[in-house]
Formats: structure tokens, sequence, C-alpha cells
């Protein structure tokens, strides 16, 4: 059964939290490399916001849309009305395989800290949480959860199977819990298609 209470979700910027996931120098595949874009710029002209993106194929790629100041406003396609994406072009052409997530599934996720890259590990816990909506008149979001370190940075970075490599979805937030852990919160890939096709459809 949804659970009525909708979970409010943290997006903070990387200069006002602590390290987010350990620091790593390749990907779990190629693959990965190819599809990954970091994304790093200035917020109030002292602050650095990071975050990430992921190539989709055809030279689109998407993020969460609160890092949409990290990306050149001319290369925006759209952005999702209820839930927290973007979609952007890219000279980037790779495409990752793309599976659901599944209760228990050990997964990894991708994001900029201090502009490095880093990896954040955990099993799936939830695939059917509900997020506080955008705004007053948008849908409860709804997202798949996974425990973690990943945290400020990781926004629009990949979450993938551990083992196969293969894109589940797009990480837009995090909770704190009361045991020091956290609750990363991320859009199935089936989500991110169908509002990649809103976006395009609604395209001036």
């Amino acid at each position: 059964m949804r659970r009525l209470a909708a979970v409010l979700v943290t997006a903070a910027l990387a200069a006002c939290a602590g390290p987010s996931g350990m620091p790593e120098t390749e990907f779990v595949s190629p693959e990965v490399g190819r599809a990954y874009i970091p994304l790093e710029g200035s917020i109030l002209m002292i602050l650095r916001d990071e975050g990430a993106a992921v190539a989709l194929g055809g030279g689109v790629a998407v993020t969460s849309a609160h890092t949409a100041g990290l990306v050149d406003a001319g290369l925006v396609i759209g952005t999702s009305d209820d839930y927290d994406l973007m979609f952007f072009r890219t000279d980037r052409r790779s495409a990752l395989a793309t599976d659901a997530p599944r209760l228990r599934q050990h997964v990894i996720a991708y994001g900029q800290f201090k502009s490095g890259l880093r990896r954040a590990e955990g099993y799936v816990t939830d695939l059917d949480a509900s997020v506080e909506a955008r705004c007053k008149t948008c849908a409860v979001q709804t997202a798949f959860a996974f425990d973690g370190n990943a945290g400020p940075g990781f926004s629009g970075g990949p979450v993938l199977d551990a083992d196969s490599g293969k894109l589940l979805g797009i990480v837009f937030g995090y909770v704190e819990r009361p045991d020091g852990g956290r609750t990363i919160y991320a859009y199935p890939m089936r989500r991110v298609i169908a509002e990649l096709e809103k976006a395009v459809r609604t395209q001036p």
C-alpha cells in the first residue's frame, strides 16, 4: 500500500555539507564513463555547486532540474512539470542499457564532490517511495530509494546495477536518517524516458 505521507527530500549545495560518497578513479565499466557528464558551477559568485548528468543517446542528456544553473541555458530541451528532471543537448552519443530496480539490489551511484569523481554503494530499500510534490499543483513524486552515502554533488547522476552496470535511474535527492545514514531517492528510467518524451512534445 502506498504510504500516505510524502518524504521531504533535501537538495543541498556541495559547499554546505559534508563529504558524499568515496573518491573514485574509474567507473564500473567504460560505457558508464562515456555516458557520465560532470557538472560544476558557481552559486552567488563564491559557492561551488556540483552535480552530474547522464547521456541517454541521440545527443540528449538528463540531470536534475535543480542543477539547471550548471547547464548552458541554450542547450536545454525542457524540464519536467512534476519531477526534478531536466533534459539538454550534448555531444555525447553514448547510451547505457537500462533496467528496472529491484528490492535489495546492490547499486552504485556516481557524482561529483570538490571537482572529483565520487562513488556511493548501497541496496535498494523501496520501489515505490512517495516524495513531496515540487509545487502546490504538482503531483506527488514517486521514486525508488536506496541506502548509501550519496548526497550533495550526486544530483542528476546515474544509479547502476553493481553487477551488470545497467542504468536503473537518476538521483535527485536524499534524507538524513536518525541512525546517521542517508536514504537516497532516484527516478527509475521508465519515468525518466516518459518525462523526456513529454519535454520533446512540448518544445516550441
